[in-house]
């Protein structure tokens, strides 16, 4: 039985991931983001509990992706593409033709994205103490509220803002620049271990102060931190 728990938890993050898509699409965007968030709490522990049960497998492998591309690919592009409609019909008139009414469907860019970063992760040997290109769980966590945080910052309660900002971040998710994991081998205060506690702080002083409206801004802190990290790599200063 204990075999099949980590595939049970990677079911339950694509069930999820399924949700999120229903209610996106019924308009209610945010319970959407909350089950992508619950999407993450179990694509967390199905690694976890693979691990701790030692009884990853190929098949478990291959499912998280499939999970993955849903949750983290089709259901924030279900997300952002409602939000950018209702925006786009609170342009100005003479702002709305073919051209801006065909851009929400532009977004469709993030699950093929998404499912292109998956497939190099799975053959990529490169990508155990870094990531290369921006992780798909922190491009949904940006996309799906982005409709929460855009109630309190004016930056993300922008049409134009918001859709650049998608493209941009699609096409980081492909990317070969490094970003910083959350993975610690060990505490030291050092090297990109400075990087990560700083991120953590920022992240939890969001938390307090934005609450569910902090995940966009956590998200550009994290590309910030990273970008940096990425071009003292290049300069061998770590």
């Amino acid at each position: 039985m204990k075999k099949h728990i980590p595939n049970i938890l990677t079911c339950s993050n694509l069930a999820c991931g399924c949700l999120s898509v229903m209610a996106a699409l019924s308009g209610n965007l945010e319970s959407a983001a909350l089950w992508i968030i619950a999407s993450a709490l179990f694509d967390f522990f199905d690694g976890f509990a693979a691990r701790l049960l030692k009884v990853a497998s190929p098949i478990g492998k291959e499912l998280d992706s499939l999970s993955d591309v849903v949750s983290f690919g089709v259901a924030p592009a279900m997300i952002i593409y409602t939000w950018l409609s209702r925006c786009l019909f609170e342009l100005p008139p003479h702002h709305i033709n073919a051209f801006t009414e065909f851009l929400p469907y532009t977004v469709l860019l993030v699950p093929v994205l998404s499912a292109v970063r998956l497939a190099k992760f799975n053959l990529d040997d490169r990508q155990t103490t870094h990531f290369l290109g921006l992780p798909t769980p922190a491009n949904a966590l940006f996309l799906s509220f982005v409709p929460v945080a855009a109630e309190r910052m004016v930056m993300l309660n922008n049409f134009w803002v918001v859709w650049l900002l998608t493209l941009f971040l699609a096409v980081l998710l492909v990317s070969e620049i490094t970003m910083i994991s959350l993975k610690f081998k060990d505490f030291k205060f050092k090297g990109i271990n400075i990087a990560r506690y700083v991120l953590l702080l920022i992240g939890i002083l969001l938390v307090l102060i934005f609450r569910m409206g902090a995940f966009p801004i956590i998200i550009l802190a994290y590309l910030l931190i990273s970008f940096s990290v990425h071009a003292l790599i290049k300069m061998q200063v770590l």
